[in-house]
């Protein structure tokens, strides 16, 4: 894997993460990561992805470790910095994989470049905040009921809750703890890096989570895998029926015993899915 730093136009900074070519016939996935996290690939599809000749494209969402802040960025916005990457590296089109916050915004990426996208995996992801229908904070473990509450108040009082706010490991279930005993114990090396340097890449996604996307997944053509814990206690699962009832070209994976993160054990299968679904 090679990391790089691409300077844009308006002066920013994005790192950049590349697995490399894989062959004439890989499929580059770009992965969006969660809150708060680094945008290192995912370590433990590596073998899968090797077997299926699929080339990680990943980068730092603004505010996270190498990537320059970007103030007041939302959801959508990561569409043009993800064209800007896959421009850069010489890519046309490519499918998205996001997991929990990187869900949504992979999501985005779908919604606003339909002719590069080639397929969406989504998962643990949250619905829009101004989802019609849906109770957006039903099922929320408290602590996370709480911190998007603080967000949707505004800047001051998010960065006075993450000033004050503690670990809560009462947000994942004991098949989360497992899975954070095992493989998944990746989360480990793009969780410190991520808050190394400060809470504000972490503020600014919980900013844009509580706003508007800035585009409609419901427009989504590209095929799209929604995979959702039926036991999830920081995204719940109706956020994950709600996305599938709207993407037109949507199938949902609903997995009853998983929660957060102990989901991801069924990500084998999905980028098995995303390589056959992918419209190349």
């Amino acid at each position: 894997m090679t990391e790089s730093d691409l300077e844009l136009p308006d002066g920013r900074r994005l790192h950049v993460y590349d697995t490399g070519a894989g062959g004439s016939g890989a499929l580059p996935v770009f992965w969006h990561h969660g809150t708060p996290n680094v945008g290192l690939p995912p370590r433990p599809l590596f073998p899968a992805s090797a077997r299926l000749g699929v080339r990680w494209v990943s980068y730092d969402r603004p505010g996270y470790g190498g990537s320059t802040p970007l103030d007041g960025r939302g959801i959508a916005s990561a569409a043009a910095d993800v064209a800007r990457i896959a421009d850069a590296l010489g890519i046309d089109r490519f499918a998205v994989m996001g997991h929990s916050g990187g869900a949504s915004h992979a999501l985005a990426c779908a919604a606003v470049l339909p002719e590069r996208v080639l397929g969406v995996v989504e998962v643990s992801g949250l619905a829009p905040f101004d989802a019609e229908g849906l109770d957006w904070f039903a099922g929320m473990a408290a602590s996370c009921r709480a911190s998007l509450t603080a967000a949707a108040a505004g800047r001051e009082a998010k960065e006075r809750y993450e000033a004050e706010a503690l670990y809560d490991p009462e947000m994942f279930t004991p098949a989360d703890h497992a899975a954070l005993a095992g493989d998944w114990s990746w989360f480990e090396e793009v969780v410190e890096p991520a808050v190394a340097a400060g809470p504000g890449g972490l503020v600014d996604d919980d900013l844009a989570y509580v706003h508007a996307w800035g585009c409609d997944p419901g427009s989504v053509t590209a095929p799209v895998l929604v995979l959702h814990g039926g036991q999830d206690r920081i995204v719940p699962s109706t956020h994950g029926e709600w996305l599938a009832n709207r993407c037109p070209r949507s199938e949902l994976r609903l997995r009853p015993d998983d929660g957060h993160l102990s989901v991801l054990t069924d990500a084998t299968a999905a980028l098995e899915w995303l390589v056959r679904h992918a419209e190349r």
